[in-house]
């Protein structure tokens, strides 16, 4: 049996993004620690906050954590800035993952407006 957020399209977009960044991350040098930790804290929170929100029962407690998702997406957008910069990250994944951290935020933003949306 399948968890609930396990079927969001938004859920595994950030599943498969956080597993996008740890394969890329294995590929840093060494002395880059603070930031492959940092990024994969970042990209994986993402998906973790979608889960622990699908699971609390009122809509405040869910637009939090949807909300703690969102704040993570963009956390990740100057750790990749900084990872293109030292040239860890070459411009094409660059924008390819960056270009996924939209999606994800967009999707975000309508998991949280359509709580309002919605009945108990």
């Amino acid at each position: 049996m399948a968890f609930a957020f396990e079927k969001l399209l938004v859920y595994q977009k950030s599943i498969d993004f956080a597993d996008q960044i740890c394969h890329q991350m294995e590929q840093f040098p060494r002395g880059y620690g603070f930031l492959v930790d940092q990024l994969n804290r970042a990209s994986l929170s993402i998906a973790a906050n979608i889960a622990e929100g699908n699971g609390r029962f009122t809509k405040p407690d869910r637009r939090n954590f949807f909300g703690i998702a969102r704040g993570s997406v963009q956390e990740c957008v100057p750790l990749l800035e900084l990872a293109r910069r030292r040239s860890l990250l070459n411009d094409e994944m660059h924008i390819a993952l960056k270009d996924q951290l939209e999606e994800i935020a967009r999707m975000l933003s309508g998991l949280i407006n359509g709580l309002e949306n919605r009945e108990t």
